[in-house]
């Protein structure tokens, strides 16, 4: 476990047992622990000896704090419930649903992932509706010692919310201010589909930025800063990769062929500025057709290039 400040660290989930490429924030002051994000339950045992390592047990937990609820963040969070059914679990209201009854959500990634599901995220189980806190953005909640201001920070999904710890100037971002490894530090955008909305996503960094945090956190994977340059390649990276997803519609062939051409062009970018490894770990991170998936959704929902 790495220390961000006194009473807030941080640990490698170890993702299909690659270093550095899903987080975990562990909050923890003399009331209890809260968790951000805890990752899939595929990811569990890595959780526990963490916490274990910190000597933080599973009943120490009072909290769970969502930034969203795809798989990679939130998956874990109803066998977590079920272990401890006393677990506060902080959710965004068009997320909570699927917490409640998680069939949907699973058969949409099992389309995405099929025969992977398994290996990649585990189980998802059902979080019981009285364990649920509804957010919607704009609310302050205490958590693990800390008081936290909430924004709610769509673009990389409908249900995405972002915390910020005033006292230490950290704000956790989840995938609002995208993927950027230790390795590469390349700022890649993760657009997944199905509600990829690029206008939410900008005003969604100038409500981080507003914060005016020093450090932000990212899921995937770690602290940065300084914050006012990464959001700002965050910005151009993502007007780069939805250029690129719109010219591959513009393309002949098939939706193979874009999504092939656009998968390319994207790793060519990434290996200009990296070694092969340190690509391949942006691929485990997020997949790159999916991008191309979820961006080619959202131009083809306003008509470009359709």
């Amino acid at each position: 476990m790495i220390t961000l400040a006194s009473g807030l660290s941080y640990l490698d989930l170890n993702f299909y047992k690659v270093k550095g490429v899903i987080a975990s924030v562990i909050l923890h002051g003399p009331g209890g622990a809260a968790i951000i994000d805890p990752g899939p339950s595929s990811t569990l045992p890595a959780l526990r000896a963490g916490l274990a390592r910190a000597g933080i047990a599973l009943a120490d937990v009072r909290a769970i704090l969502l930034t969203h609820i795809h798989l990679d963040h939130a998956g874990a969070t109803g066998t977590l419930v079920r272990e401890n059914p006393a677990l506060r679990v902080y959710v965004h209201e068009k997320g909570a649903a699927h917490m409640v009854d998680p069939s949907k959500l699973i058969a949409s990634a099992t389309r995405l992932w099929g025969d992977e599901m398994d290996a990649l995220w585990g189980e998802m189980r059902p979080v019981p509706q009285e364990n649920l806190d509804i957010l919607r953005g704009g609310e302050r909640i205490a958590a693990g010692g800390r008081d936290l201001a909430v924004a709610y920070t769509p673009g990389h999904a409908s249900h995405h919310v972002s915390y910020f710890s005033a006292d230490t100037g950290i704000a956790f971002v989840g995938d609002t201010a995208g993927v950027r490894l230790q390795s590469g530090r390349f700022i890649m955008p993760p657009t997944p589909p199905p509600d990829i909305d690029l206008e939410a996503w900008r005003d969604s960094l100038a409500r981080i930025a507003a914060w005016h945090p020093e450090t932000l956190f990212v899921t995937h994977f770690g602290p940065f800063a300084p914050v006012a340059a990464h959001l700002t390649e965050m910005a151009d990276h993502l007007e780069l990769t939805a250029g690129l997803a719109n010219a591959s519609l513009a393309r002949g062939g098939s939706d193979e062929d874009r999504e092939a051409w656009f998968r390319d062009e994207i790793r060519r970018e990434l290996r200009r500025r990296m070694s092969e490894s340190e690509a391949q770990a942006y691929e485990v991170a997020g997949r790159f057709d999916l991008s191309w998936r979820g961006l080619a959704r959202y131009w083809r929902k306003r008509g470009t290039n359709s």
